[in-house]
């Protein structure tokens, strides 16, 4: 992995796809990008709750194809590490359901990451399979979607103990 922007990169792609230079980090770029996510989720799950979520899902689902693309391209990768802006996307949709809550986001980070590095079938049909700035979105994307309904689950448990 570069911490220097490839050739030809506008610097905007490259803080996007970076999450703002999250990706850039050591050692596991993809863990500190979801890492990255969750103050920000909060703060927007507490401003507007799931539509706010879903809205920025869709805000930085868009943002990441295109610059996850362009920064693909210019590095001459399929996926390099340094984009974690899929994770990001993923981390939301894991938590697009379930409230701002310590636990709850805990146990959403830990569901997200564990099926982004595992890759059960969709996912890893995604990951294998798909080229360019939807190959490097979709797998966490459908991560997100697999583990949301399991944070939704236990975030239910949660509140109801």
């Amino acid at each position: 992995m570069t911490s220097r922007r490839p050739p030809g990169l506008p610097t905007s792609h490259f803080l996007l796809a970076t999450w703002f230079g999250a990706g850039l980090l050591p050692a596991v770029p993809g863990t500190w990008g979801s890492l990255s996510a969750l103050p920000i989720l909060w703060l927007v799950a507490s401003a507007g709750g799931a539509v706010a979520v879903a809205s920025f899902v869709v805000a930085v689902g868009c943002a990441g194809l295109w610059s996850s693309h362009r920064y693909a391209q210019a590095a001459g990768q399929h996926d390099p590490g340094a984009i974690v802006i899929d994770e990001v996307a993923g981390q939301a949709i894991t938590l697009i359901a379930v409230g701002p809550d310590v636990m709850v986001y805990a146990v959403g980070f830990l569901a997200f990451r564990m099926l982004d590095i595992v890759k059960p079938w969709p996912v890893s049909w995604a990951d294998r399979r798909l080229a360019g700035g939807i190959g490097i979105m979709l797998d966490d994307v459908l991560a997100g979607a697999i583990a949301a309904p399991l944070v939704w689950l236990f975030a239910s448990y949660w509140s109801a103990v």
